[in-house]
């Protein structure tokens, strides 16, 4: 009784709230996220005036490195425990279904941000007239885009379960040359030889390409261990619950995390407005493009497919979407992400918890639309005649290879390099990309996220009726599994008995 009146009074008490007061309390994290943006912002500029010291900006930036650090702690084992529950918790069909939904979705995705980076390009032109003084000599190191997509296939099938968690297999390439003196009719000639040395080694970072699989795998056999795989189903579920009950803690952080990462990384920025004279046109094509992506392409294909108000998710996965503009990393934002589909968009945890994961590893609008316009860029700055099919050629490499981007440091800009190397378009400039670093690998991680979110909206709406009938298909043979046991256990006790 005590417990019903205590509830009665929580409901009159909520009643009493005015609308204004029960909407702050509802957003209060997303208002004090704003705030911390704007200080970081403020505080950065500020600072940067007196041009602080190498060890100023450590200690501006460590609160910010301390929070990325400790949810970057609960990362993998949320992933682990999240996709191991939802995949355990369908059969295989639901799964394949799941994923193919997901794997169209992405693809079609990452193919339309890079035709928004074409047209943008077309029209805008980004390097055309622009005189570039960094030159870099060239590298020894080369990229190749067979490597990729074979360094995409053994990190799909890790070697050892330990070590996925920390490091991924990269193949690396050194050139190097040799002289041949050869004797001739005409006298002793020299010719040069190039050789190409190749590697398949690790680099550190999280191969999670190899965990989805690994944890797609064991739910499987889970789903298809039934009674014996319950205790480990339930575990793996609980785990979950506890790794988002400590995420959700952490996330009250933000606001000061995000104030940090900004206001350091501000605060680092030199020669600012001469950076963004000489490349105001690239960050122009890339701006527009991730504005277009998110406020028109986006929405349309939501709506179109769902019949949703896209701009109601757009409001709910705020959170995310300025955890990605802060960290510039989609895995950070994974429990935002999940809060915003599974209590606001209402999606069935089993999707939301295996698509999020996926898509974070495959889905990389943002970065694909980055790409595309910084190789037309760097071309254009080379003073290479791109013809429209080069062009076309670009985008369609982007698209692919955005899906094999590998997780380590510049990502992109190692995915630039292979596809600048595949068209022979010299790199040389490329260093120059850096200078915006800061501030366009912000923005293309916001795109990530709404795609991200979107993608598990739109899997849910085409999954939703056979997990539906998957689950009254379970219901019925619950009952039938059950009076079987009964049976058997009566039949034993007769025996006994005789």
């Amino acid at each position: 009784m005590a417990e019903v009146e205590e509830a009665k009074e929580d409901m009159l008490a909520n009643r009493r709230i005015s609308p204004l007061r029960r909407w702050v309390n509802n957003n209060l994290l997303l208002l004090l996220t704003t705030a911390g943006i704007v200080l970081g912002f403020a505080i950065g500029f500020g600072i940067r005036a007196v041009i602080p010291s190498p060890t100023a900006l450590t200690w501006i930036g460590m609160p910010g490195e301390l929070f990325i650090r400790m949810l970057k702690l609960m990362v993998i084992p949320l992933i682990v425990s999240s996709v191991i529950a939802a995949t355990a918790s369908m059969d295989a069909r639901s799964n394949g279904r799941i994923s193919l939904v997901a794997f169209i979705f992405i693809t079609v995705t990452n193919v339309l941000a890079c035709v928004i980076a074409i047209v943008l390009g077309l029209i805008m032109k980004p390097g055309v007239g622009v005189i570039s003084d960094k030159m870099e000599p060239k590298s020894t190191t080369v990229i190749e885009t067979s490597d990729v997509f074979a360094d995409l296939l053994r990190n799909i099938m890790p070697d050892n379960i330990v070590d996925m968690a920390f490091q991924q297999t990269l193949t690396q390439n050194k050139v190097t040359y040799e002289t041949l003196l050869k004797n001739t009719t005409n006298g002793t000639t020299e010719e040069t030889l190039r050789k190409l040395d190749k590697t398949v080694g690790k680099t550190s970072g999280t191969n999670l390409l190899g965990i989805i699989t690994t944890c797609l795998l064991i739910g499987i056999a889970l789903s298809k261990a039934k009674e014996k795989g319950k205790p480990v189903l339930d575990f793996f579920e609980s785990l979950s619950d506890i790794f988002l009950v400590i995420l959700r803690w952490m996330l009250w952080l933000t606001p000061v995390g995000i104030m940090s990462l900004i206001a350091a990384s501000m605060a680092s920025i030199t020669e600012l407005e001469g950076i963004f004279i000489a490349l105001g046109m690239f960050v122009a094509v890339v701006t527009t493009g991730i504005v277009l992506h998110q406020v028109v392409i986006m929405p349309f294909i939501f709506f179109t497919l769902t019949r949703r108000n896209p701009f109601r998710l757009a409001i709910q996965i705020g959170k995310a979407w300025m955890i990605g503009l802060a960290s510039t990393s989609t895995a950070v934002a994974i429990p935002e992400m999940l809060a915003a589909c599974e209590e606001d968009q209402k999606v069935d945890r089993r999707v939301s918890r295996f698509v999020i994961p996926f898509c974070v590893t495959l889905n990389a609008d943002g970065s694909a639309l980055y790409i595309t316009a910084a190789a037309i860029f760097v071309g254009n700055l080379a003073g290479v005649n791109l013809s429209f099919g080069d062009i076309l050629i670009i985008g369609l490499l982007t698209a692919i290879c955005a899906m094999a981007i590998p997780s380590v440091p510049s990502s992109s800009i190692v995915t630039l390099v292979m596809i600048l190397t595949s068209m022979n378009i010299p790199a040389d400039s490329i260093s120059l990309l850096f200078a915006v670093e800061w501030f366009l690998d912000r923005i293309r991680t916001t795109s990530n996220v709404l795609s991200h979110t979107h993608c598990t909206v739109v899997t849910y709406h085409f999954c939703k009726n056979a997990l539906e009938m998957y689950d009254i298909s379970t219901e019925k043979k619950n009952p039938q599994e059950k009076q079987t046991m009964i049976d058997m256990v009566n039949t034993d006790n007769t025996h006994h008995l005789n």
